[in-house]
């Protein structure tokens, strides 16, 4: 899978690649180039595309711990294609975190969609097979009505003052532009949100973005990501900059526990883990 969008550096002043106590910053974008943020001061973090993965979730706490930000919200997709679903819910509500809902959610009571979402995407019904057949029985199962209730009743888009917050795309959690998009897709996509800064998810793949008013950054995946580097992923706009962070991890640890856990498709799952990058269903 391609690695993380670096070819538009020159587009994107400020540009760095530098090691925190705990954590490496390799994108940065000063919104001070951009934007008046009309005083927004806020420390914001979007933490999105956790997926079950409570290792990975607990290394992003500590270092947002360490931070003490003013607030954190999460972008969706909590549960499904992980082992620790219900325990990932169940830490990010007793971290209060505000957030959205993201497609794997809402697939969980929406199994009807399946069909819909074949016929769309022909190439993609191995995998949609998997998400519908055996990940959602397996992640229903292990959540309870309870916890799905909670994640039925969270919102499609979030403000935090000028940032808005989607789990793909204005309107639909499925589709999303690619970080090697161009400006004009970008644009049409997010405009019509009328944020100064809009951050979405569900690519896995983080990157910042610089557009004429406005900028765009995806936050990545806690814990699958998909752009060759395995480390957990997650958006910072603080000190009027907008920086993806990257955490190691227990990468062996978590794909132990998914082995041994009996969930649907575990080793192409562990293996995602592992490299970092998505893993071709079979079929």
């Amino acid at each position: 899978m391609a690695q993380p969008h670096l070819r538009n550096t020159q587009r994107q002043p400020g540009f760095c690649r530098s090691t925190l106590n705990y954590a490496v910053v390799i994108l940065a974008l000063p919104l001070s180039s951009l934007v008046s943020l009309h005083g927004v001061s806020m420390r914001l973090a979007i933490v999105s595309d956790i997926h079950g993965n409570l290792t990975a979730l607990e290394a992003v706490v500590a270092d947002l711990e360490r931070r003490r930000l003013d607030r954190v919200v999460h972008g969706g997709d909590l549960a499904l294609a992980g082992c620790q679903g219900a325990e990932v819910i169940d830490r990010v509500r007793e971290l209060g975190w505000p957030g959205i809902v993201g497609n794997t959610d809402e697939l969980l009571w929406r199994g009807e969609d399946h069909e819909t979402r074949a016929r769309d995407a022909p190439k993609l019904r191995p995998l949609l097979a998997l998400l519908f057949d055996e990940y959602a029985p397996a992640t229903l199962t292990a959540l309870g009505e309870e916890r799905i209730a909670w994640l039925r009743q969270l919102p499609p888009e979030r403000r935090t003052q000028n940032v808005a917050i989607v789990h793909a795309s204005p309107g639909d959690l499925w589709r999303a532009p690619p970080p090697d998009c161009d400006d004009a897709e970008l644009a049409a996509t997010y405009e019509p949100l009328h944020a100064e800064t809009v951050v979405y998810g569900h690519i896995h793949r983080p990157y910042v973005r610089q557009l004429d008013g406005f900028a765009v950054a995806n936050s990545g995946s806690v814990g699958n990501p998909f752009d060759g580097d395995p480390r957990a992923g997650y958006l910072l706009i603080e000190d009027s900059s907008i920086q993806i962070i990257r955490l190691d991890y227990d990468v062996e640890r978590e794909a132990h526990l998914l082995l041994h856990s009996g969930y649907p498709d575990a080793p192409r799952i562990a293996e995602m883990r592992r490299s970092g990058e998505f893993v071709h269903v079979p079929g």
